[in-house]
């Protein structure tokens, strides 16, 4: 044990990477099925050193608007390493759709969706999905609403939390979300 110890202290002075340094230790440390298909993501594979915007969203809320402004932020910082992640959920008064299929039509019809969007799960409690569970765990909060945004950076660790009142064009938000982006992305992620 001490002896892995040194070699892990000593390989970071030389600048080698360890096998555990490589790892994905953070809340990217899920692989989930992209929304209405069968495809796998593995989020640290696909997002490793990006700022990320999670959000758990819901078509037939009031909040719904704000598939617009989450768009539009994807749009115009993607090429910065950003990324907003869709998770979909009908924990606040059953207000998504029970068919992916529709759920995907919806933001794509609608909104014009073009970010990331995963399978409708849970998002709070006992059943909450891997991915918000550990943002819940992270933080100490659960989405109390549809449309609650976890702001992580590069490193894979949880900036801020912003409720469902929180627009995307918040100019708080876009601080945060630019600070992150400024932070130069690890070579190697």
């Amino acid at each position: 044990m001490k002896l892995m110890r040194i070699l892990t202290m000593l390989a970071a002075l030389v600048g080698f990477k360890t096998a555990s340094a490589d790892s994905c230790m953070n809340v990217l440390d899920h692989t989930v099925r992209e929304l209405a298909g069968e495809k796998q993501v593995n989020l640290c594979e696909a997002y490793k050193g990006q700022v990320l915007l999670i959000v758990n969203t819901a078509s037939k809320c009031a909040f719904t608007g704000q598939y617009e402004g989450l768009e539009a932020m994807h749009a115009k910082y993607q090429d910065q390493g950003f990324s907003v992640l869709g998770f979909p959920s009908g924990d606040f008064a059953d207000q998504e759709y029970n068919q992916e299929n529709k759920i995907q039509e919806f933001c794509r019809l609608t909104y014009g969706v073009k970010f990331p969007m995963f399978e409708k799960s849970h998002v709070r409690g006992d059943y909450a999905n891997p991915v918000f569970s550990d943002l819940i765990k992270a933080t100490g909060v659960s989405p109390k609403w549809n449309f609650y945004k976890y702001l992580v950076g590069r490193d894979g660790k949880v900036i801020d939390v912003y409720s469902s009142m929180t627009s995307p064009e918040s100019s708080g938000l876009v601080k945060q979300l630019e600070a992150a982006l400024a932070v130069p992305m690890d070579k190697d992620s």
